[in-house]
């Protein structure tokens, strides 16, 4: 039993390494950029709260335990803003951080890979909603930071449309309000309006 209780828990610091993954997003109104720990948990959260809103008979189980994989990776691979222009090959390095992680002989999670892998081609239902919340909380953050993450990285606003314009089709509802928001965001002179 104490043998146990020992893998697990150096298991739970191999995981717990996701705190230390710095993002580009603020919280608080720019209080501090979060962390990937932190994102996830919020991702966990809103995903839930939308999964309820939307009433649509998600699996909630199976949608936050994606939520809470989803960047796993990411402590290996460090995290990959949005609008860098290396972001098509980190799936790699995050896909080999996963399976390290999964095998780590303390885990007792035994479709961590599989969860990750379906979080990351987005086919499921669960999946593309986790998708569409992914993007639309670092979206909501820079509105309260008054764009200080989008300001900071010289990012306008036709980068954030091509990022954002799958969720028109995956939830039409969400996509009408992040279109209202954004303009919002321009008209402030907190996204540069190219």
């Amino acid at each position: 039993m104490t043998d146990r209780i020992s893998k697990i828990s150096d298991f739970m610091f191999q995981l717990d390494a996701l705190k230390s993954i710095n993002r580009r997003t603020y919280i608080n109104g720019g209080e501090r950029v979060e962390n990937s720990a932190e994102h996830s948990w919020h991702l966990a959260m809103a995903c839930w709260a939308f999964a309820d809103m939307l009433n649509d008979d998600y699996d909630t189980q199976k949608l936050l335990k994606l939520a809470l994989i989803h960047d796993l990776g990411e402590i290996g691979a460090g995290d990959t803003y949005l609008y860098s222009s290396n972001r098509g090959n980190a799936h790699v390095k995050e896909r080999e951080c996963v399976k390290q992680i999964a095998s780590h002989p303390g885990n007792p999670i035994s479709d961590i890979v599989e969860l990750w892998e379906e979080q990351e081609a987005g086919d499921s239902k669960e999946a593309k909603l986790l998708k569409v919340i992914d993007r639309l909380l670092p979206f909501l953050h820079n509105i309260t930071s008054e764009g200080r993450a989008w300001k900071d990285n010289g990012i306008h606003k036709n980068q954030v449309l091509k990022m954002h314009r799958f969720i028109e089709t995956e939830s039409p509802e969400i996509h009408s309000w992040f279109l209202e928001k954004l303009e919002y965001a321009v008209e402030r002179g907190w996204l540069n309006d190219s």
